[in-house]
């Protein structure tokens, strides 16, 4: 039992868990993401930091918005729209039920109430039964949506945005050269990010998605190829701590060699892109 007990302690509590404070983030609210790199020395929590505020600021995110932020992880996002864009109105969903908890005991501890901040341990893909009376000036959902089915993804978000609503998130697109591989080769990819928790046969083209969002009835469509600032990115600074850090092999740092590897070949192989994703409700 003391054998068991000890293992435990190196492996992670939710298969979307990461070891954020090997990456460089021990803060209680610690941000969670692949990071979007603009240089090789970024800090791990500016580099998430930067993901969060390049779809911010697509999105035109302002301090009177009614905000949800999907799959909120250990809530460094959304303390971040509380401190540096001033959003008073917040709510969140996130899966793993201890980071919700956790989330929860800071919020408590400074005093924040659920008027401004509520954080719900739940599926993004069920928010019309969380939030069946609500609807959101912005739907946000950063580094998550691709373990997703896409078209649940587009019904759900879009169920509790209003008439006039945005909606941004990160995605995995194939390229058109990705359809001409042949059968063995396609197995390969999608055994690859079958790890990750991401369907290879559900991924879109560039076209099938800006035109399963104008089927949902979204406008001021932006996809936006980030697959240098993200995917090689993370597999370049991954490289750099797992390097520069002696200690004992823990299954969560295997999880982010695996993952930085997983990056690196998407990247170098050219054949998925990591995209941003942006569209509003209005004309």
């Amino acid at each position: 039992m003391k054998w068991l007990q000890a293992v435990k302690q190196y492996i992670p509590t939710h298969k979307y868990a990461i070891d954020t404070k090997f990456l460089g983030d021990d803060a209680l609210l610690a941000w969670s993401n692949l990071g979007y790199w603009q240089a090789e020395d970024d800090p791990y929590p500016q580099a998430c930091q930067a993901l969060a505020d390049h779809l911010a600021q697509c999105l035109k995110l302002q301090p009177n918005d009614q905000l949800l932020d999907l799959g909120c992880g250990q809530g460094a996002s959304v303390w971040h729209w509380h401190t540096q864009y001033q959003v008073s109105s917040i709510k969140a969903v996130e899966l793993q039920v201890a980071c919700v908890q956790r989330i929860q005991n800071v919020l408590n501890s400074k005093q924040i109430s659920t008027s401004q901040i509520e954080v719900f341990a739940d599926s993004f893909l069920n928010l019309n039964s969380i939030f069946p009376q609500n609807r959101f000036d912005v739907v946000m959902c950063i580094d998550a949506a691709y373990h997703s089915n896409l078209n649940s993804f587009l019904l759900s978000t879009a169920s509790v945005l209003n008439s006039k609503g945005r909606l941004g998130f990160h995605y995995l697109i194939v390229d058109e050269k990705f359809l001409n591989l042949n059968a063995v080769q396609q197995l390969h990819y999608r055994a690859l990010l079958k790890v990750a928790d991401v369907d290879v046969t559900g991924l879109p083209t560039e076209n099938d998605l800006e035109n399963r969002l104008k089927r949902f009835e979204f406008k001021n469509i932006q996809i936006e190829n980030i697959s240098m600032q993200v995917l090689a990115g993370f597999a370049e600074y991954a490289h750099q701590v797992l390097n520069s850090k002696i200690t004992a092999q823990r299954l969560a740092q295997f999880k982010i060699q695996m993952t930085a590897k997983l990056c690196s070949t998407l990247f170098e192989e050219g054949l998925i892109h990591y995209v941003q994703v942006s569209a509003s409700k209005d004309a």
